[in-house]
């Protein structure tokens, strides 16, 4: 693993799920001073400087994390209190989700709900779900999300980047299995 994948993970984690670790205090909307985030990742023979932070930021291909001028925060993902508010968007036609295989018949019965995140997380193309639920065990399951028509019933899309679009929930009746 590489430094850059390795200091990723742990900003990751200090301001998606566990900012007391380092001592930060995220605001309503996610966002922690970046001179605190540096202070609190920066380790006796692991220098972290504000430069690598900032590298991480824009050239990480997730796209996790948003600058603005002395602040930080995890863009997407958050399992902490307060709610970061990402601009609603238009969906493409159709996204998916990967789930494991125990969990996928509850799903399609019940719907998807963030179970413990603040947003149910959707990927823009079946191969990045697969990856995605491949995390949890298993072989995947793949679940299509009839993403029109649940906009026309009333469900909110948020664009997390790229990759990942957000929903608050996902009703089962907009869900099929793709195998």
């Amino acid at each position: 693993m590489t430094d850059r994948v390795r200091l990723s993970k742990r900003m990751s984690q200090a301001l998606r799920h566990d900012p007391a670790r380092l001592g930060l205090e995220l605001d309503a909307e996610g966002w922690a001073p970046v001179d605190s985030l540096v202070r609190g990742l920066d380790a006796p023979g692991n220098p972290v400087t504000r430069a690598d932070v900032e590298d991480i930021v824009r050239h990480g291909s997730k796209q996790r994390y948003e600058l603005d001028g002395d602040r930080i925060r995890a863009r997407y993902g958050h399992s902490v209190e307060g709610r970061v508010e990402l601009p609603v968007a238009d969906p493409p036609p159709v996204l998916f989700h990967g789930t494991a295989p125990t969990t996928a018949a509850l799903v399609v019965e019940e719907g998807l709900r963030p179970m413990g995140r603040q947003f149910v997380h959707l990927s823009a193309d079946a191969e990045t779900a697969r990856r995605v639920g491949a995390r949890h065990g298993g072989r995947p399951v793949v679940l299509v999300v009839d993403t029109a028509a649940a906009a026309v019933a009333g469900v909110v899309f948020r664009h997390g980047n790229e990759d990942t679009w957000l929903a608050d929930e996902v009703p089962a009746r907009f869900l099929r299995r793709a195998d």
